[in-house]
Parts: C-alpha cells; sequence; structure tokens
C-alpha cells in the first residue's frame, strides 16, 4: 500500500539531470515514489501545485490556485509521463497523451504583447492574468515537452534505474541511469547486497 506524503512536509531531492533545462521534464517528475510505500505529489494541493509554479516562474508570485487548477496540471502531467515513457522504451506513443498534449499546445500564446510601464517605457510581455494562469502554465509545458521529444537531448532520456523511483532524467554519461546521488548509492548498495547473498558465495 502506498501512502501519501504531504508535499508540505518534504524536501524534494533535486532536480533530476536535465529538469534544469526542460521543466516539462521537472514536470514528468513533481510525483515522486520513495522507499517504504511512500509517495509525494508535488502538485497534490493547489497550494503545493501554486507553489511548484511560482518557484519555476510560470506563475505570477500572487497567483492563487484552486483544486481544479491544480486537478488540470496532474491531469497534464500524465501523458507527458506517458510520452516520455513511450520515448525511453521505443514504443509507439499513446493517442490519448498525444492528443491532451497537442491540445494544451493550442494554449501558448502566439505573441508577446505590447506593454508600456510608466517608468521604464514600452515592453513585450505575454499576457496571463490570474484567471489564465493554468492555461498559461499547460501551454508552456506542452511546449518544452514537444521540445524535449523531438530534439537530439530526447536520445539522452532515460528512467531512473533504482527502484522504486521512477523519475526521469537525462543522461550525462552512458552508464548513468539514476537521478540523483541517493538514488545511486541505493542502487549500488542493492547489487552489493544481491551479491553478498548471491547463492555459492561466501
Amino acid at each position: 500500500m502506498t501512502e501519501t506524503v504531504a508535499a508540505e512536509t518534504f524536501t524534494a531531492p533535486p532536480p533530476a539531470p536535465g529538469a534544469d533545462r526542460y521543466p516539462s521534464l521537472d514536470f514528468a517528475d513533481s510525483a515522486i515514489v520513495l522507499p517504504g510505500g511512500h509517495r509525494v505529489d508535488l502538485l497534490g494541493t493547489p497550494e503545493a501545485a501554486t507553489r511548484w509554479l511560482v518557484e519555476r516562474g510560470l506563475a505570477p508570485e500572487d497567483a492563487r490556485l484552486w483544486e481544479f487548477c491544480a486537478e488540470r496540471l496532474r491531469a497534464l502531467r500524465a501523458p507527458v509521463r506517458d510520452l516520455i515513457a513511450a520515448r525511453v522504451d521505443g514504443g509507439p506513443a499513446p493517442e490519448e497523451a498525444l492528443a491532451a498534449v497537442n491540445e494544451a499546445l493550442t494554449r501558448v500564446p502566439t505573441a508577446p504583447l505590447l506593454r508600456w510601464d510608466a517608468a521604464e517605457g514600452p515592453y513585450r510581455a505575454v499576457a496571463h492574468p490570474a484567471a489564465e494562469v493554468v492555461d498559461h502554465a499547460l501551454g508552456i509545458l506542452a511546449t518544452d515537452a514537444a521540445d524535449l521529444l523531438t530534439s537530439p537531448d530526447a536520445e539522452r532520456l532515460a528512467a531512473c534505474g533504482s527502484s522504486p523511483c521512477d523519475r526521469y532524467l537525462l543522461r550525462t554519461h552512458p552508464r548513468r541511469h539514476w537521478c540523483s546521488v541517493r538514488c545511486g548509492d541505493r542502487a549500488r548498495a542493492a547489487r552489493a547486497y544481491a551479491r553478498r547473498t548471491r547463492p555459492g558465495t561466501d
């Protein structure tokens, strides 16, 4: 049985390799499976989802999301994960996942609007008033996912090789398949234990 840990009480591991360049990879990894049957969802509550977006520059500091907004974010996360998994496994992309990401792509503003600041003068900025914060974030995340999956970096996508972790990463070394030092240490310890307990070894 999996127990959900509140995001507010959890110190998230550092972003997986590549998540600093691709917000969609960080987005896909925002539900974290921990040892011992625990799970934390960084988008699990409106407050947690708001914090996640604000910390990544995808929502203004004064944004306030409601539960239906957080639900929409979580609803896009699953298709993004499905498409990354399909790319990693070399399998076909689920049609429902493609449709969900393509629908979110239509939310991306087509052009930055012209704004005028009394002190600084004219500037260009994408409009995303409070009522459209989630649409804006969904569009940006979907665009980033499409960019990642069609870029040369997609060849380096991998799943973390340390059970039970199910995060994705961009490999920085051909043999590295861990999303963090903690997962790498756990995988090495598991291999060492398996060697020690293998039948026929003293």
